[in-house]
């Protein structure tokens, strides 16, 4: 069966570790177990000391059919990097500007930018899949959205949930098009405006009048309930009901389903019955509020009802 493995965010000596914990060896230039694969939830890249490591690892795994992957939003950032922006001549699909630079420049450092290693490790983060669907469980990186799956299965998606070629990341690309909000949605997360009149600055000063959301909750509760964010700015967010049919939900009888992106801290366990995140800020820094960050695994062996004494981790 799976192991399925959070954010990583360039920490390859806390996935060796994990690796062997959960008993894969390195032979034959890949990590393999006898009996096992991993799927990887994305975001391999940024923050941390070893990201062309942790890309290595990941794809000698992907090559030597030991695992599998899903594209995270630092990926699918990291392409939009290098690709030209038709519409804003002289621009990129990911800006360089200052907010984006900052998150990216490790990963810039650490490959060259523009050498051969950059070059090949953006490709190999364009055969990605978006999404997964297999063996009775699902696999995205940050939310599942049927109404944005299928647009995009519709239109800019292959047969394996890649992202199909330029066009297509050119056109998911453009901002306030309803291609960028599906692809947004399933890489970065739900996010719903607020009611007129609210809005919060985030903390990095920016005003916010949207909230990115729990968007696994299966009834409507409040604003304030679905917000992902600060607990400096959460008295700012409004306790008002949220309207019918803003969240798409995520029922019992669906599938096991496996995310990363939402930089969860505590003791790793799941969200819902049959929702498990698998990013425990393992990126956190020394001292920080979110206290000494994990790498976390999920070990599923196809059953149905996910339990906290399933996962497996290293700090």
């Amino acid at each position: 069966m799976y192991d399925l493995i959070g954010d990583i965010h360039g920490h390859a000596d806390a996935l060796e570790r994990l690796l062997a914990k959960l008993g894969y060896r390195e032979t034959r230039g890949a990590w393999r177990h006898p009996s096992r694969r991993v799927i990887f939830l994305g975001d391999f890249i940024d923050r941390g000391p070893r990201q062309v490591d942790a890309v290595r690892i990941a794809r000698a795994m992907v090559d030597a059919d030991s695992a599998l992957a899903v594209m995270g939003n630092h990926e699918y950032n990291a392409v939009g990097w290098t690709l030209p922006n038709p519409h804003a001549p002289g621009g990129y699909l990911r800006p360089h500007n200052a907010v984006n630079r900052r998150q990216h420049q490790g990963f810039l450092d650490a490959v060259g930018v523009g050498s051969p290693l950059h070059r090949e490790l953006i490709a190999w983060f364009r055969t990605l899949p978006v999404y997964l669907e297999r063996d009775g469980l699902r696999v995205v990186h940050a939310c599942w959205h049927p109404a944005s799956l299928q647009s995009l299965r519709e239109a800019w998606l292959d047969d394996g949930q890649r992202i199909r070629d330029d066009d297509a990341w050119i056109a998911l690309g453009q901002k306030h098009t309803p291609p960028y909000e599906a692809i947004e949605t399933l890489l970065k997360g739900l996010e719903i405006p607020l009611p007129a009149g609210y809005g919060f600055t985030d903390l990095d000063g920016n005003p916010r009048h949207r909230i990115r959301t729990r968007w696994w909750a299966t009834h409507a509760p409040t604003y304030r309930d679905l917000a992902m964010v600060s607990p400096k700015v959460i008295e700012s967010i409004p306790h008002t009901p949220v309207p019918e049919h803003v969240l798409p939900g995520y029922h019992g009888d669906e599938p096991p389903l496996f995310l990363g992106h939402y930089w969860l801290t505590g003791t790793p366990a799941p969200l819902a019955p049959n929702i498990a995140c698998l990013d425990y800020s393992i990126a956190a820094k020394s001292g920080s509020t979110v206290g000494p960050g994990k790498l976390a695994a999920y070990r599923w062996d196809g059953e149905p009802v996910l339990s906290a004494d399933r996962y497996v981790w290293v700090e």
